[in-house]
């Protein structure tokens, strides 16, 4: 689909244009962590029958991810998803979260419990681009998580 045929319309209330849904084996858990370690809110959190973490929607800024578990149960055609502990580490996908100061954001992870990957440093891409300073987290489940901060614009 190119550019022409791209959609025009505005997305719903309280959603950006593309959103991540990331999996682990113990949902309700990792929601906790990413809100207290990575500062999300959590905007919704809806249980299945036995309690489960069946879908939730954490935000942060105007930024959304979806949090679900591997299991799904609730599911008549579950994904076949799986946490990056259950295939020795792979991940397929890396979450990456502009912030607005990626070194103080780095240590509140870290106290938190994180493993801090790659320590902040600044990328600087040429004038004619931006520097960023970023840092790489691992959550307890081995997502990978890159916080970016925006330290000049092009042409600056």
């Amino acid at each position: 689909m190119g550019n022409e045929t791209q959609a025009k319309k505005a997305t719903p209330p309280g959603w950006p244009r593309i959103s991540s849904s990331i999996f682990y084996d113990d949902p309700a858990a990792a929601i906790d962590w990413i809100c207290e370690a990575f500062g999300f809110e959590i905007v919704l959190k809806v249980a299945g029958d036995a309690g489960e973490v069946v879908h939730s929607d954490l935000s942060f800024g105007d930024a959304l991810i979806m949090v679900g578990g591997t299991k799904q149960t609730h599911r008549k055609d579950p994904l076949p998803a799986r946490s990056p502990t259950s295939i020795d580490g792979a991940v397929t996908q890396a979450l990456c979260l502009f912030v607005d100061d990626a070194d103080a954001h780095c240590e509140h992870a870290r106290a938190s419990g994180a493993t801090i990957a790659d320590e902040p440093s600044t990328q600087d891409y040429g004038e004619d681009h931006w520097a960023d300073r970023s840092y790489r987290a691992i959550d307890p489940e081995g997502h990978h998580w890159w916080f970016m901060q925006r330290v000049r614009g092009p042409g600056a």
